[in-house]
């Protein structure tokens, strides 16, 4: 039996709830999987589907502010962000 045919038998078997957070997670992983990619292969940007949850889990990876260029910096985040998209329901409004 193939990896693929493993997991849909186990969603066939999984209760929604878990289906939820198992979607998150996988859209984690292959979020981090191009990020790994991009890095190792060139300094071009490629189009990733985040979710919230991956959104918090990455910033557990990332320490706290220090430096005086807060300002700067934050004006090239507004300058460089794009459009959210939000088309998946919210997890957090439950």
């Amino acid at each position: 039996m193939t990896i693929k045919e493993l997991l849909f038998q186990e969603i066939e078997s999984t209760p929604e709830e878990l289906l939820e957070e198992t979607l998150d997670f996988l859209r984690f992983l292959k979020t981090k999987q191009i990020k790994t990619q991009t890095d190792l292969k060139s300094d071009t940007h490629k189009s990733v589907q985040s979710t919230g949850r991956s959104l918090l889990e990455h910033l557990k990876t990332i320490g706290t502010w220090s430096g005086d260029d807060a300002q700067l910096c934050l004006e090239k985040v507004y300058a460089t962000r794009g459009k959210a998209q939000f088309d998946q329901p919210n997890p957090f409004d439950e």
